[in-house]
């Protein structure tokens, strides 16, 4: 687990945790206090959902690539067809 040192300026702002994660949040937060902790796990989640996101918008430019490059294929089997039906 890295702790993070970054001086960054902070918005006290109030939201309502389901009981479960503040126990979750006061189990594992260590020396640390639990609103560092929030921001831990926050910042873990937010890195998640960017990743998975990327991968998302990957996955949708190779698909796009990929039909490009079968249709491609087609052409270049269909003319190794005729060339060879030539001879």
């Amino acid at each position: 687990m890295r702790l993070s040192t970054r001086q960054t300026k902070r918005a006290t702002k109030s939201y309502s945790i389901e009981r479960d994660l503040h126990s979750y949040v006061t189990r594992t937060r260590g020396s640390a206090s639990a609103s560092a902790r929030v921001n831990e796990l926050l910042r873990k989640a937010i890195a998640k959902e960017e990743e998975a996101e990327l991968e998302k918008e990957a996955a949708r430019f190779f698909a796009v690539v990929q039909a490009e490059e079968r249709k491609e294929a087609r052409a270049f089997q269909r003319a190794a067809k005729r060339t060879l039906a030539r001879d």
